[in-house]
């Protein structure tokens, strides 16, 4: 009998996760759009801020893992074991938590299974209103095709490199990511500070 996820060791995950990049799939944004509906039609109103298609499915043309990044906003007035438990029975599985400092770093996956991916894959992202780097990043390479390329390119080099090591993948990719949010953050200001989409 195959092992459960939840009893697997971080190596045993890496293996049978490994990182895949694909050419940008124009179905990716209907998978989003999907999810946003189910999870408006799951929380309350009153608890959810924003909902924003994030990572590298959410831009045109870019190499990415197949999976569909999600972030949800709530209010801090939220009931966060009310919203925990909702995901959690509409077949979300949390796989990270963090919560330092009153703030809220919650993330869930769907879409791994004992064989490996599903079809689809998502993660989602819970975390209370804010002014995310994630936001700006997106933008930024929506706005620069160029930019865009140069980390297709990166992350082809270095899913060669960590295929079996996520944390390696995602540590390698931080000093691109910071530069160029930066540089977002100079270019559009406080967008997502106070407006709601």
């Amino acid at each position: 009998m195959a092992k459960s996820l939840s009893k697997m060791s971080l190596e045993e995950l890496w293996q049978l996760f490994p990182i895949v990049l694909k050419e940008h799939n124009s179905e990716y944004k209907n998978w989003y759009l999907e999810e946003k509906e189910k999870l408006e039609a799951l929380l309350p109103e009153s608890f959810i801020e924003r909902i924003n298609h994030i990572g590298s499915t959410a831009v045109p043309g870019l190499l990415a893992k197949p999976t569909v990044d999600i972030l949800l906003e709530i209010n801090r007035k939220s009931e966060l074991s009310e919203v925990e438990s909702k995901l959690k029975n509409a077949g979300w599985t949390l796989m990270h938590r963090n919560q330092e400092n009153e703030e809220l770093d919650l993330v869930f996956n769907k879409g791994y299974t004992q064989a490996g991916f599903a079809d689809k894959v998502f993660h989602l992202h819970l975390r209370y209103f804010g002014d995310w780097d994630e936001l700006y990043f997106r933008d930024y390479l929506i706005a620069h095709p160029e930019i865009a390329k140069k980390y297709g390119e990166l992350k082809k080099e270095l899913a060669k490199e960590f295929k079996h090591n996520r944390d390696g993948y995602t540590e390698a990719k931080t000093e691109f990511i910071s530069k160029w949010t930066a540089e977002a953050r100079k270019e559009f200001g406080q967008k997502y500070l106070s407006k709601k989409k």
